[in-house]
């Protein structure tokens, strides 16, 4: 990943993005799905044929209350599976869509007893994610060092402080590269096997995976943001302004993002498994 090959920044031209930008076309030409009711519907109650047509779903039979929390908040108390918290303080002030919201997952059955497998199936969401957290921060990082290193070597001499610079700003591309590509992948996994399962599973968990897949687009043109950024900071080393800016908001998107889904999803991974007989 730290390599200094100009050729990373080329693969993920290549390779990366183009592969970015067809799963934005596809997540956009599909249909829109009309948003979840916030109405509660009670157990043994039939839902409106209108509202289930409108999904292209067929008429179904409630089992439990569905707008029973808050937007964000996690039905994970039975299952001993702490969700990540989304922070608390933003690094910039755009809003790119209205947490208030999104929808909530149907509540598990009342008394439904957790395996120690599926304890340790919704936990593999949250180590997965936190992966990616972690490279999260490796990223910044890395950003920080590499503009405190171009203030140092603008005290160099000539050719050397040019080489220098150079230098970081391939290392930092290599990186934002992978890490792109790494964002990238995880939710193609999502999208075309772990969200359609779960709809098999579970119908009432539809309009928390329509908002997830929304987010996902959303994300996806972000990462293509730093790919953008990161080309014109090759084209203009020293500024990185552009880069800062775009890598602070895809913090703040991500980071916002994964919240939710572990408070939406860890517990009905719990029961359903990423895939048919994993629990």
């Amino acid at each position: 990943l730290m390599s200094d090959n100009p050729s990373a920044i080329k693969r993920f031209a290549e390779e990366v993005a183009p592969a970015v930008r067809e799963h934005v076309a596809a997540a956009r030409a599909r249909p829109r799905r009309e948003p979840a009711s916030t109405e509660v519907i009670e157990a043994g109650s039939t839902e409106a044929p209108q509202a289930a047509a409108s999904r292209g779903e067929a008429p179904h039979t409630a089992q439990a209350p569905r707008a029973v929390t808050r937007p964000g908040t996690p039905n994970t108390s039975g299952l001993g599976v702490t969700p990540t918290p989304a922070p608390e303080v933003r690094l910039t002030d755009r809003q790119l869509w209205d947490e208030s919201t999104r929808p909530v997952a149907p509540p598990p059955p009342p008394g439904h007893v957790y395996s120690a497998r599926a304890r340790a199936v919704g936990q593999h969401l949250i180590d997965v994610h936190n992966h990616l957290r972690r490279e999260l921060a490796r990223l910044r990082d890395l950003l920080e060092q590499v503009k405190k290193g171009t203030l140092s070597a603008a005290q160099a001499r000539g050719a050397l402080h040019e080489m220098t610079m150079r230098q970081h700003n391939w290392s930092l591309g290599a990186y934002c590269a992978a890490y792109c590509s790494l964002v990238t992948q995880h939710h193609t996994i999502e999208d075309g096997a772990v969200f359609p399962h779960l709809r098999r599973a579970d119908s009432g968990l539809a309009p928390v995976l329509d908002r997830l897949e929304e987010e996902h687009v959303v994300i996806h043109e972000l990462v293509l943001g730093v790919d953008r950024a990161l080309v014109n900071l090759i084209r203009q080393p020293g500024d990185f302004s552009e880069l800062q800016e775009a890598i602070d908001l895809l913090t703040d998107a991500l980071l916002s993002h994964l919240s939710y889904e572990e408070q939406q999803l860890v517990e009905p991974l719990a029961r359903y498994g990423f895939y048919p007989g994993q629990v």
